[in-house]
């Protein structure tokens, strides 16, 4: 059987249980690609996982595959896929049920998947999907954001808030973003109306009413955040599920909301990107070997952009 070098766990805990090995190459099965990784991104999901924090939601099997953000080409089709042809460069947010991205091949159902932006390279088409669907899914498909509407969303510097960032600017919002002041020249690059200052500043006391809040960190922020919301207004968590008290008190929507794979959404994404409106921040690029590092990197956290591991 043909192998592939890739990044696995055989058991929960830290950045040392990660492999860097030979493994059997995948096979796609009906309704399925193989593809070809050129690069993966790194998500803070992927060392929540390696901790064993998601277990409850997921139960994977070992050997796990980490890392579900890909980019790459094409190289066989399983029967009954009639959308993609060997050759495609497509990029995925693939199902974070089943291997990931930290190996020279994945299969990934090919409803999952969609040709990358056609402007940009493989690395940095492989810094938008998770993100991308995140902010998507939260902003358009979620709280319904519209144009002339006010969000504020939090940690805009970050993998998920620089993209969201941008997608809101593109809908036609005014955007408050929070971030540490050293982060405030990015903020303004990306288009924020009015950076604020979380280290020096309590966004509660100078924030004017919003539409939309989008939640990043969850805790005190969150429940602080429905302060700032208009009534009626949605506040929409990526990482906790929001209290229905706190909502029904303010009279505003609260949701948490766990991204879906969706290649309808990557294809409108790759077409923002196309248009100019939409720029993938990458950090560093590290070797597909320095997943270890990669981990470490994004688990500590205040990086302005994304992480991302070369592979092919």
């Amino acid at each position: 059987m043909k192998t592939m070098k890739a990044v696995c766990i055989y058991s929960y805990g830290g950045p040392e249980v990660l492999r860097y090995e030979e493994m059997p190459r995948p096979r796609p099965q009906a309704g399925e690609v193989l593809v070809r990784v050129h690069a993966a991104g790194i998500n803070p999901v992927d060392w929540k996982i390696r901790e064993g924090l998601l277990h409850d939601l997921l139960h994977h099997p070992f050997p796990l595959v980490l890392g579900w953000d890909v980019s790459g080409v094409v190289e066989s089709l399983g029967p009954d896929t009639n959308r993609l042809r060997v050759g495609d460069e497509v990029y995925s947010k693939p199902d974070i049920t089943r291997d990931g991205a930290y190996a020279e091949f994945i299969v990934i159902k090919e409803s999952e998947v969609a040709l990358k932006p056609a402007s940009i390279d493989h690395v940095h088409s492989a810094a938008l999907p998770l993100g991308g669907l995140t902010a998507w899914q939260a902003l358009f498909e979620t709280a319904g954001l519209v144009a002339g509407q006010r969000v504020l969303i939090h940690a805009a510097a970050g993998g998920v808030g620089n993209i969201a960032v941008q997608l809101a600017k593109w809908k036609g919002a005014h955007v408050i973003g929070t971030a540490s002041a050293k982060n405030h020249d990015f903020l303004r690059k990306l288009g924020v109306d009015q950076p604020v200052d979380h280290e020096k500043e309590r966004f509660e006391d100078v924030v004017a009413p919003v539409d939309v809040v989008l939640d990043t960190i969850g805790g005190d922020t969150q429940t602080r955040s429905f302060k700032v919301l208009k009534p009626g207004g949605f506040l929409v968590s990526i990482v906790t599920s929001p209290t229905t008290e706190l909502a029904t008190a303010h009279g505003v929507r609260a949701k948490f909301i766990f991204t879906q794979a969706n290649a309808g959404q990557l294809a409108e994404i790759a077409g923002v990107v196309d248009s100019g409106n939409l720029k993938a921040y990458v950090e560093t690029i590290l070797p597909l070997s320095a997943a270890k590092r990669a981990q470490e990197l994004s688990q500590r956290g205040h990086t302005c952009g994304k992480l991302v591991l070369l592979v092919n």
